[in-house]
């Protein structure tokens, strides 16, 4: 009889001890929680596109790095980065290999509709990158029986054939990998501009005197953020780095970042309810 009852008692204090972890099994854990327990966020980027992430001496820099650290610091998070080529990032996102997309990506209608977007970090208004020395090009028509570059998969490419749609203008355009291949070209004399978001090639003009920026831009008023999956297990994560970027835009965190990378301050919204692309 003892030994009935010892056994009875063993039983029901390893189904005690069991409980919580069968209650942990059967809930699914967020994305913010399954960072939490492995320690670090998983982040998504392509190191090409100077000045939110590139390479300088074999180490990775841009705005992305800082502002990520920034996010890593107030959620208690080690930022781990995975380089991939632009055409394979969002797949990879909806695939589950990675939390988030760090490119940043522009904000535009079809985007809204598949991902979630954090609060937006800066401008993303198309405009052209030309050699300095081409008189040819004063204005973006001047582009008409032109051949121009563009990253193949980016909302910019589809904002450069856009504007030569309603244009009506002849323009050859020609997709690469990545907007340093871009560059390359274009210093070389093959294409006669990029189309790339303004504070790139602002950038990319600021660093490379050869180059300059055509003025005004093309594009449609747009932004840029960081993107994941839109569900119920991300959201949290992505509500946690609209916090760390709200803060960072009250105190002034986001416009000294923005004056660093981009040698200017942007004014975006707190959040992009409806994009304009």
């Amino acid at each position: 009889m003892t030994k009935l009852l010892i056994s009875r008692r063993a039983v029901l204090a390893a189904a005690a001890l069991a409980a919580p972890a069968l209650a942990t099994r059967g809930a699914r854990a967020n994305n913010l929680e399954k960072a939490r327990a492995a320690g670090e966020l998983l982040v998504a980027t392509e190191l090409h596109f100077a000045p939110f992430d590139f390479t300088e001496g074999g180490r990775q820099v841009g705005m992305n790095s800082e502002l990520f650290a920034e996010v890593g610091k107030a959620l208690n998070l080690r930022i781990r980065f995975q380089d991939l080529p632009w055409p394979g990032v969002l797949p990879g996102l909806e695939a589950g290999r990675f939390d988030l997309v760090a490119g940043p990506a522009t904000i535009t209608r079809a985007r809204m509709e598949r991902y979630r977007f954090c609060a937006p970090i800066a401008d993303a208004t198309v405009a052209l990158l030309k050699r300095a020395s081409d008189a040819s090009i004063t204005k973006p028509e001047d582009i008409n029986g032109k051949t121009v570059g563009c990253a193949q998969a980016t909302a910019q490419l589809t904002q450069l054939q856009n504007f030569v749609r309603d244009k009506g203008l002849n323009v050859q355009i020609r997709e690469y990998q990545s907007f340093s291949e871009t560059y390359a070209d274009l210093a070389a004399g093959r294409i006669v501009a990029v189309a790339n978001s303004l504070p790139n090639i602002a950038y990319v003009a600021q660093q490379r005197r050869v180059f300059s920026v055509v003025n005004p831009p093309f594009g449609a008023k747009v932004y840029f953020g960081y993107l994941g999956r839109k569900d119920a297990e991300t959201a949290p994560l992505l509500d946690a780095i609209d916090g760390v970027i709200d803060a960072m835009r009250g105190d002034g965190r986001l416009a000294a970042l923005q004056t660093k990378w981009f040698g200017q301050a942007f004014e975006v919204p707190a959040r992009v309810v409806e994009a304009n692309a």
